[in-house]
């Protein structure tokens, strides 16, 4: 091969190899951003997710909830705004689902009591629940005052539970002995009996969680 015939070929091979480079790192370039677009994705997703779990879960905790809140008027004092507004036992006196509490809560002489505490919280029998009580058994408890008192300070803690705390706990009533609480999402029990079926009702002064059973402490 002569000397003008070798240029002619290295020249071909140079101009080949120049043209293929960019080819070579366009296609580089692509699946690079397609790795990175589809990260960049996901780690979007993620982080939306992240940011709406938290918002979700906190609606949960901090509104009523459960099946006998839609027997709660949407208005006057009877209402969650007109409970929030006054002191626990004023608020459930509104409440025509627990004249029988707010009853017992009179003869005990309580409602004082109730309505100065501060960062409470109660958990209210309807009067679905105190029915459940044979009524020989329901007069005599109203008849006896120091009964009646020690029944219903067992309903009463001294500290705000949150729908997260009653996942699961022991807490000290104002009766001095302990009740249990346990469950998830909306679905709670007390002393694994009691049905929560209207739970996190604000007053201004406590925490309201109506049950569907009378709480009994131990003798």
């Amino acid at each position: 091969m002569n000397t003008t015939s070798r240029r002619l070929r290295r020249t071909a091979v140079a101009v080949a190899s120049v043209a293929f480079l960019p080819l070579a790192l366009t296609a580089c370039s692509d699946d690079g951003d397609s790795g990175s677009s589809s990260d960049a994705s996901k780690s979007s997703a993620k982080e939306k997710k992240a940011d709406e779990s938290p918002s979700e879960d906190m609606a949960s905790m901090t509104k009523p909830f459960g099946p006998a809140c839609s027997a709660v008027p949407e208005g006057g004092k009877g209402s969650f705004d007109g409970m929030a507004k006054d002191p626990v036992a004023t608020a459930a006196s509104n409440n025509p689902e627990l004249s029988t509490l707010v009853t017992a809560v009179k003869k005990a002489g309580l409602v004082d009591t109730l309505n100065s505490a501060e960062d409470i919280t109660v958990f209210a029998p309807t009067n679905d629940a105190f029915a459940k009580i044979p009524k020989a058994d329901l007069d005599k408890v109203l008849s006896d005052k120091a009964q009646l008192t020690k029944i219903l300070t067992y309903h009463v803690v001294g500290q705000k539970l949150t729908p997260g705390d009653l996942a699961k706990g022991s807490y000290e009533t104002l009766e001095r002995s302990k009740l249990t609480t346990a469950g998830s999402g909306e679905s709670f029990k007390v002393n694994d009996s009691a049905k929560v079926v209207c739970g996190n009702v604000e007053t201004s002064n406590a925490t309201v969680h109506i049950i569907d059973t009378v709480l009994m402490p131990k003798s």
